[in-house]
């Protein structure tokens, strides 16, 4: 019989507890930002000492479209997040603007982050354009890098990174956490409350959420899957399934929640933002006209 450990605790070995299961939804491998030199799949047949695991350096990628009011923010909670006392790594963060018009590659640079510009109006090429970007200021091996992953429209909490810092300590292998709303207009407080209580009662004690601005990953197991597929929409999705279906280890907590904006025209396609969008626009939320058409009601 298998037994769960706390939310956090060390993983047991494959196919006790983690990785949870599901197919990847994406078959093949990404042909976009994976270096070629790193070669296949790795082989898990076990914890690695924990010598092998130890990771030393920590990058942030963070895709951008046109973010010059929000992203300012979002990179203030990250030099907190990477100041944080329990945090005995470097960090780095890449931003990616894609496509933009506005000052956000400049804003980035000013605030210390490392920018790539790509003309993509693509998630999942942006956020595989940064991880590879990543991967090249650091000299070690993929297996010492940790690659997280947030939006330019959240504010990630203080202990964000110091927290998926210690949970690759544990072994696992990738982090997937939630998100909560950051601001939006009063009159969406009705929606956003019932859709904050549908959230966080979804799943039970293990979250079906996966989002783009919570997630987590060593660099050779993003490597060993190859990486964030170039997808409009669902890259991070098509990431973790590929994870779970690989026999990585993958923590889906509810821990360090990322605040996200709640606001009715998002950036990207599906996600969170999209959500709440439609439903702001089916209970006839003033605003809410012109938001995008969302199907579905799955989990996001």
């Amino acid at each position: 019989m298998s037994i769960r450990p706390p939310e956090g605790g060390p993983p047991g070995p494959a196919g006790e507890y983690g990785p949870y299961g599901g197919r990847a939804g994406h078959g093949g491998r990404a042909g976009y930002g994976t270096p070629a030199s790193y070669g296949g799949p790795a082989s898990y047949g076990g914890p690695a000492p924990r010598a092998a695991r130890a990771i030393a350096a920590l990058a942030v990628v963070v895709p951008a479209h046109d973010e010059e009011v929000l992203l300012p923010h979002a990179l203030a909670a990250l030099r907190r997040a990477a100041r944080h006392p329990a945090l005995p790594v470097r960090v780095r963060v890449v931003v990616v603007a894609d496509a933009c018009a506005d000052a956000t590659a400049s804003l980035a640079r000013a605030a210390g982050a490392h920018v790539v510009r790509i003309d993509a109006r693509n998630p999942g090429r942006a956020r595989a354009a940064g991880v590879a970007a990543a991967l090249g200021l650091f000299a070690g091996p993929p297996e010492r890098v940790w690659l997280s992953s947030t939006d330019a429209d959240s504010v990630v909490p203080a202990n964000w990174l110091a927290s998926q810092w210690r949970w690759s300590v544990r072994g696992w292998d990738a982090v997937v956490g939630t998100v909560r709303s950051l601001g939006g207009d009063p009159a969406l407080a009705g929606l956003l409350h019932r859709e904050a209580v549908r959230y966080r009662e979804a799943g039970g004690a293990r979250h079906p959420h996966v989002h783009g601005a919570n997630l987590g990953v060593r660099a050779d197991a993003y490597l060993g899957v190859g990486g964030f597929p170039p997808l409009a929409t669902g890259e991070d999705h098509a990431l973790v399934h590929a994870l779970e279906a690989g026999g990585h280890r993958v923590l889906r907590t509810r821990r360090s929640p990322v605040a996200t904006s709640a606001r009715l025209h998002p950036r990207a396609s599906g996600g969170y933002g999209a959500r709440l969008a439609r439903l702001a626009r089916l209970t006839g939320v003033e605003g809410a006209e012109g938001t995008e058409e969302v199907r579905g009601t799955e989990p996001v």
